[in-house]
């Protein structure tokens, strides 16, 4: 795909000027040249154009706010003479596996003040002898070099996390995650409260018609106990009127 419609295409219907974030990797230039990209692109912050056949960046057009540009795996051998003057807010420039042979080529980019990570991995500039220690003196600014500074010491991983952060949008808010959690928590421990509460007023309850229980058939036995006492007494009586009334008998005989 042509790199002027490629552009159109990521546009989504919105103006230029509303764009932060521009990819068009694997796309095709025409000419060698960026093409489909214009001055309308103020608000313009990281654009990719990995692998789309650039041999120059004399065409990049004016980007004020650009800070991060991704041109790896194309022909570039010049053409930078002007980025400064187009991108002065460039942080992070990586021109790996391009064809840039000299150093006098990368002294084009001494006016980017701002430049602090530069990428000239797969280069054959990097072939040369003290190529690392010419690249920081041509370049005093820079704090990396293909993922080092000058002490070898690798970037950081808040660096990287910060570039990717770019890449991707917006970190979400851990303070809005951790409440999440802490109400999803709460929720879990009244369902468990609850759950609590209504076993221990069923296990009461339970008791209670145990007590009832037990106090009904302890009246159902004293109320038996007293009925047997009453029948004895009552047989007693019987039986003593009874020796009584043959007594009288025997006396009239």
């Amino acid at each position: 795909m042509e790199m002027k419609k490629r552009i159109s295409l990521e546009l989504r219907n919105r103006n230029p000027a509303e764009v932060a974030e521009l990819v068009v990797d694997n796309c095709r230039s025409s000419d060698g040249e960026v093409e489909g990209l214009t001055d309308e692109y103020t608000e313009l912050e990281i654009l990719s154009m990995v692998n789309v056949g650039l041999a120059s960046l004399s065409k990049l057009p004016s980007l004020p706010k650009l800070r991060k540009l991704e041109v790896s795996d194309n022909a570039i051998s010049g053409g930078m003479d002007k980025l400064a003057e187009k991108c002065p807010n460039l942080t992070y420039l990586n021109l790996s596996g391009n064809k840039i042979k000299e150093l006098s080529t990368i002294k084009a980019l001494q006016n980017l003040k701002n430049l602090k990570s530069l990428d000239l991995y797969s280069c054959e500039v990097t072939t040369l002898n003290d190529y690392r220690e010419g690249v920081f003196e041509l370049l005093p600014q820079l704090t990396y070099l293909d993922g080092y500074d000058q002490e070898d010491n690798e970037v950081p991983d808040s660096e990287a996390d910060n570039d990717e952060e770019d890449e991707g949008g917006p970190p979400e808010d851990e303070d809005d995650e951790e409440d999440e959690e802490d109400e999803e928590e709460g929720s879990d421990g009244d369902e468990d409260e609850v759950g609590l509460s209504y076993l221990m007023k069923e296990g009461i309850q339970d008791e209670e018609d145990d007590g009832d229980y037990v106090e009904e058939e302890e009246e159902d036995e004293e109320e038996e106990e007293d009925g047997d006492e009453d029948g004895a007494g009552v047989r007693g009586e019987k039986r003593k009127r009874d020796a009584e009334d043959e007594g009288d008998d025997d006396d009239d005989e």
